[in-house]
């Protein structure tokens, strides 16, 4: 099939999971025809390794010479015996050989630091001493890096013949240059991790199986490694704000794909589509042994894949439906880490509520956990089905939170059962705030903090506003308020309101009491002279009336009254 001027064969019989009732398959299959016809997506910044083949193979003695001698003779071997077990070492060998214990493994493919304590120091006083490598063969029973992405260039088999197997076989040519997408785009400055060394949303972090993204407190941002990041994309797909997005493939990418599917497959007469999303691995091929020796999928079951399933997030997610899919399923065949099947299921549980919200009814979202053939077939064949509604004609950008706009206004259109407000899950990316009036001080402490611009003051008022629909939910307010006033409440407001500008508090103008000038509200004065008022400094009433003017005003009384030039400034510190 030719596509922007590209030979591209489509299995047609193993990608659509063939159907028993195939007679009807045309729809789908002129669906997946179409895909082929689109350009390839926009070209990503690459990011570069260079191994040079300087090899760590650690681990017991026996084990670990018995391979470093053979792969020296492609590699620069080094062996780090981690276990001698009275292991006699060899008198003659063209490598070096250290004994110790593994401390840290830290890096990616050419750029491996390992630090240990060694064994059989010289000089006893620095026991510790660190190497850099290319590449790491770690033959530890328990390995140094025990994580579900190890880096690029780590290999952990252990003692295991068929596992050791397939780590030398991808060992073997990883020495030269390389070069992989950057599959992140990162926008700091809507980035509601921390402010002011106060830590506010984690999800990127908390989800990343590749330890690739880390927290830079006092830079009011996280940081994401790109060598270490295996464009899973489930950061984006979490991210509240829409700070981390996918690059590879972007959104919008991803989108005019899933529209010209769903467009293509009503045209053919198509009716009820479902998306069923996998991975281009394990996924695909439960899919093809389904329709090798199963009933396959469902006619109207369209299998769509993806890098990985961890980055359909809740934007892709009510897209599918808004552009006039019925389902949107996605397949996970085990080789997932269980942290992205529990953020996968949140964002499916937003979704959902979302639609239930909306009188839509339930049965539009799931997560298929299936291993084997069996499984997958029980699964696909007793979706049941869910209301659909009228497809929307916009396209799904790269833009989170706008896309979402789009989306709930697209939803609310078409509701059988239109809501004011729909109640979230806790965790969820959009809600409320609520404020004590009576402990609120009006400090804007609050404001200050919020990355998103959802807390806002008034210039000529003491007002503290709230825009609804930009708040994230991230809670760095609530951390914030010294006098914890602040409350966090998920839900989606579908009113005008939401995107208006609403006032949490308010106070009177409190203006100096010598000249007149505004210069604070009345709160904050009330509240500072209730905590001075018996302090010993401010005994004398003169003190506690300075405490009321303006600061130019106070430099003024105190060199009339021939005070000690002590000045203090709104919140009564000297």
């Amino acid at each position: 099939m030719k596509g922007s001027g590209n030979l591209e064969f489509v299995n047609i019989g193993e990608t659509t999971g063939w159907s028993a009732d195939a007679k009807a398959a045309a729809p789908k299959i002129a669906a997946l025809l179409a895909l082929a016809d689109l350009p390839e997506p926009e070209p990503v910044p690459v990011v570069s390794y260079k191994s040079e083949g300087r090899l760590l193979i650690m681990g017991p003695a026996g084990l670990a010479l018995q391979w470093a001698k053979p792969l020296a003779e492609r590699f620069g071997v080094s062996v780090l015996i981690t276990d001698a077990g009275g292991e006699e070492l060899p008198a003659e060998r063209k490598f070096p050989v250290f004994s110790g214990v593994v401390r840290s493994v830290k890096g990616y493919l050419g750029a491996f630091e390992v630090e240990w304590e060694q064994a059989n120091p010289i000089d006893l006083e620095n026991r510790s001493r660190s190497e850099r490598f290319d590449l790491v063969l770690d033959l530890q029973p328990q390995p140094a890096l025990d994580m579900p992405q190890p880096p690029q260039g780590y290999f952990a088999p252990g003692a295991d013949p068929l596992a050791l197997a397939g780590a030398l076989q991808q060992l073997t040519p990883m020495v030269g240059e390389f070069e992989k997408p950057k599959f992140f785009l990162y926008k700091e400055k809507i980035c509601a991790h921390s402010r002011s060394e106060i830590v506010g949303c984690t999800k990127c972090i908390d989800v990343c199986s590749a330890r690739a993204i880390t927290s830079e407190v006092e830079e009011n941002r996280v940081k994401v490694e790109p060598h270490l990041c295996m464009g899973c994309g489930g950061c984006a797909a979490v991210c509240p704000s829409g700070a981390m997005t996918y690059a590879y493939p972007r959104v919008a990418d991803v989108g005019v794909r899933i529209k010209t599917l769903l467009q293509t497959y009503r045209d053919a007469g198509g009716q009820e589509p479902v998306l069923l999303f996998h991975n281009g691995s394990d996924g695909r091929e439960l899919i093809a042994r389904l329709a090798r020796g199963g009933r396959g999928l469902p006619v109207n079951v369209i299998p769509l894949e993806v890098f990985h399933i961890a980055s359909l997030g809740l934007d892709m997610m009510l897209g599918c439906i808004a552009l006039g899919a019925t389902q949107f399923i996605i397949l996970s065949s085990g080789s997932e880490p269980k942290d992205y099947l529990g953020a996968l299921h949140a964002q499916l549980g937003y979704a959902q509520a979302i639609l239930l919200g909306l009188g839509f009814g339930g049965g539009h979202f799931r997560l298929i956990e299936a291993q084997d053939a069996a499984a997958l077939e029980q699964a696909v064949w007793n979706l049941g089905t869910a209301r659909a509604l009228p497809p929307a004609t916009f396209n799904l950008s790269n833009e989170k939170r706008t896309t979402l706009d789009f989306i709930f206004d697209h939803l609310l259109k078409h509701a059988p059962s239109p809501a004011d407000d729909i109640p979230l899950a806790p965790g969820a990316p959009y809600g409320r705030i609520s404020v004590n009036k009576d402990t609120c001080t009006m400090c804007m402490a609050c404001v200050g903090a919020c990355p998103e611009g959802a807390l806002l003051d008034a210039k000529d008022t003491p007002q503290l506003r709230f825009i609804e629909r930009n708040c994230v939910q991230c809670g760095l307010c609530e951390k914030t308020c010294p006098e914890d006033a602040i409350t966090l409440s998920p839900r989606l407001l579908l009113t005008a309101e939401a995107t208006q500008a609403v006032v949490l508090n308010e106070d009177k103008v409190f203006a100096c009491v010598r000249c007149g000038k505004p210069f604070a509200n009345q709160r904050i004065i009330d509240n500072m002279l209730g905590r001075l008022a018996t302090h010993s400094m401010f005994r004398d009433p003169a003190a506690l009336r300075r405490l009321q003017m303006c600061q130019d005003c106070r430099v003024v009384d105190m060199f009339e009254k021939g005070d000690d030039g002590t000045i203090f400034d709104a919140t009564g510190k000297g």
